[in-house]
């Protein structure tokens, strides 16, 4: 489990992280989503360590990370911006991350490496981006750390590399309990594979919650009512509403079977109500009502 407590981080008197807590339940996936510049990129670098908080804590297990030697040896990092060894190939990157994890899988590296098909013997300055990604992603999956964070993993990547990313990903959650940080602007693939959403805007946490319970008991609504009388939604928690003649198209954050009980009672000509999409509810939640009103109509 890793537990972010009160976390703040100001750079040059610019608050990047503003008392942040989170909580990454052991055996899940954990999706941390915000606009550019929310601090999703500071976060994951103060819970891989490599920078240390102003105040609060980071705790793997009830232990710091920060200098803390044991502690990031079970944490495998994928940062948006790669860094290897100007030298090196991915042979010689194999080697050199194997001296540093103790659970270094020899077998899989070599499974990835076919399954992928990168040459071992080229430098990787000279791979493009997406096959450095694609090399990162195999030197840390080979280490079996037991904590995986990944800033964007999947930018630039295919779509059949991406599906062998999150099968390796996903398989190693089931199997073994792999923990897994991940931020993404991919909402979609976030959607299907993550158990807990973090939104972050301006360095704070804004919402934190299951993904099935934040999607259960927010919904967009179509109804149609003839009686105008009958149209009044003060019984409701109506996040947004927007009117076109005689339908009203409405964001309800409210359990799915209140909202069915209350406005069947109007007696509607016409009611359709489904969950919002994650990528709906963040640009909801982010106060971009416009651009919702382009995804109900």
């Amino acid at each position: 489990m890793i537990q972010i407590k009160d976390i703040t981080k100001k750079f040059d008197g610019s608050v990047a992280l503003d008392n942040v807590t989170l909580s990454i339940r052991k055996g899940s996936i954990y999706g941390l989503v915000g606009t550019n510049g929310s601090g999703k990129t500071t976060l994951l670098k103060h819970v891989t360590g490599v920078w240390k908080q102003d105040s609060g804590q980071i705790l793997l297990e009830d232990e710091p990370i920060f200098d803390n030697e044991k502690a990031k040896s079970r944490i495998g990092y994928i940062p948006d911006d790669l860094f290897f060894f100007g030298s090196y190939t991915l042979a010689d990157s194999a080697r050199y991350y194997k001296g540093l994890y103790p659970f270094w899988n020899g077998a899989r590296y070599a499974e990835m490496v076919k399954l992928f098909g990168l040459p071992e013997k080229q430098k990787i300055a000279r791979f493009s981006k997406g096959m450095q990604k694609q090399a990162m992603f195999i030197l840390v999956m080979s280490a079996m750390p037991e904590y995986l964070v990944l800033d964007e993993p999947i930018d630039g990547l295919d779509p059949i590399v991406r599906k062998h990313v999150w099968k390796y990903v996903v398989d190693d959650v089931a199997a073994r309990e792999m923990t897994v940080l991940v931020s993404s602007h991919n909402l979609r693939e976030m959607e299907g594979i993550c158990d807990t959403i973090g939104i972050l805007d301006h360095g704070k946490v804004i919402i934190e919650r299951d993904l099935d319970e934040l999607k259960s008991d927010i919904h967009k609504v179509q109804i149609a009512i003839t009686d105008p009388a009958m149209r009044d939604y003060s019984e409701l928690n109506v996040l947004h509403r927007e009117t076109r003649g005689t339908v009203d198209l409405l964001i309800i954050r409210q359990p799915r079977e209140e909202v069915e009980t209350i406005l069947n009672a109007k007696n509607p000509v016409l009611f359709d109500l489904l969950p919002l999409s994650l990528e709906e509810i963040f640009i909801y939640e982010l106060g971009g009502e416009h651009d919702v009103e382009s995804l109900l109509f």
